[in-house]
C-alpha cells in the first residue's frame, strides 16, 4: 500500500513538474477568407511571443507554448503589407507599421482576447474577449479539456455588418471595423476614465447594450458583467479567427 501511494506521488509530482515547466499551449486558427497577422502584446513583466507578430494564411493554424502564469492579449490584424524589413501598415488593429509588435498594443478598433494563466497566488486561469477597444474580426476562444467553469468567450458575429453609421471605419467604401463608444466620443463618460471610473458612475451606453444583445459571452465596456470573464485551469487553448456559426 505505501509502495503504491509513493508511486501515486511521484506521477503527480511529474504532472506538475511537466504542467509548470512547459506552461499553456496555443493554438490559434485561422477561419477567415484572408490571411491575417495576429499580434500578441504580453502585460508588464511579460514576454511578447514570436516577436510580438506574424502571418497566418487562410485555413492555417499554429502552436505557440507560453510560459506558465503568462499574462496578455492577442488580436487580428487585418489587410497588412510589410516590406523586407517588417515595415508596413494594417487596415486594422496595426501595431506601429510593424510586423512584430514587439510589446505595441494594437490600434482600434480591434476584437482582443485578454488571458491570464495562474498568479503566484492562484492556479486559475482566466480569459475573456474584450469589444471594449472596438471590433475587426469574430474571434473565440475555448480549453481543450478542461472541467467546469471552462467556458467559451467569443464574438461570433460580424458586427460590421450592424455597427451604427457614428462608429463605422470604412476602407474603399466598406466597413472594416466598429469603433467602442470610448474611441468614437473619446469623453470620460464614455471610457469609463475620471469621475466615471468605477461601476457605480459608469454604465453600459446603447452602444454597449447593442454589442452586448449580439456578442453575450463578451466584455462590451470597462465595467461589463464579469459572466464574460471565464475561469478554467487547462494546459491548451483554441483560438479562432472567424470561428465556424
Amino acid at each position: 500500500m505505501a509502495q503504491t501511494s509513493n508511486s501515486l506521488f511521484i506521477l503527480v509530482c511529474m504532472f506538475l513538474r511537466f504542467f509548470t515547466t512547459y506552461g499553456v499551449q496555443l493554438i490559434l486558427v485561422n477561419n477567415c477568407r484572408e490571411s491575417i497577422w495576429p499580434g500578441m502584446q504580453g502585460s508588464a513583466g511579460h514576454p511578447n511571443p514570436k516577436d510580438g507578430g506574424f502571418r497566418l494564411g487562410e485555413a492555417e493554424e499554429v502552436v505557440i507554448d507560453v510560459p506558465d502564469k503568462w499574462s496578455g492579449r492577442i488580436w487580428a490584424r487585418q489587410g497588412c503589407y510589410f516590406d523586407n524589413n517588417g515595415k508596413g501598415k494594417c487596415v486594422t488593429g496595426g501595431c506601429s507599421g510593424q510586423l512584430h509588435c514587439q510589446g505595441t498594443g494594437g490600434e482600434p478598433p480591434a476584437t482582443v482576447v485578454e488571458m491570464t494563466f495562474g498568479s503566484s497566488s492562484s492556479p486559475l486561469h482566466f480569459y475573456d474577449v474584450s469589444l471594449v477597444d472596438g471590433f475587426n474580426i469574430p474571434v473565440a476562444m475555448s480549453a481543450v479539456g478542461g472541467g467546469v467553469g471552462c467556458g467559451r468567450a467569443a464574438c461570433e458575429v460580424d458586427l460590421n455588418v450592424c455597427c451604427p453609421s457614428a462608429l463605422e471605419v470604412k476602407v474603399g467604401g466598406q466597413v472594416v471595423g466598429c469603433k467602442s463608444a470610448c474611441l468614437a466620443m473619446a469623453s470620460p463618460k464614455y471610457c469609463c476614465t475620471g469621475e466615471y471610473a468605477n461601476p457605480k458612475t459608469c454604465k453600459p451606453t446603447l452602444f454597449a447594450h447593442l454589442f452586448k444583445a449580439i456578442c453575450p459571452k463578451a466584455y462590451s465596456y470597462a465595467f461589463d458583467d464579469s459572466s464574460s470573464l471565464n475561469k478554467c485551469i487547462a494546459s491548451r487553448y483554441v483560438i479562432t479567427f472567424c470561428p465556424p456559426k
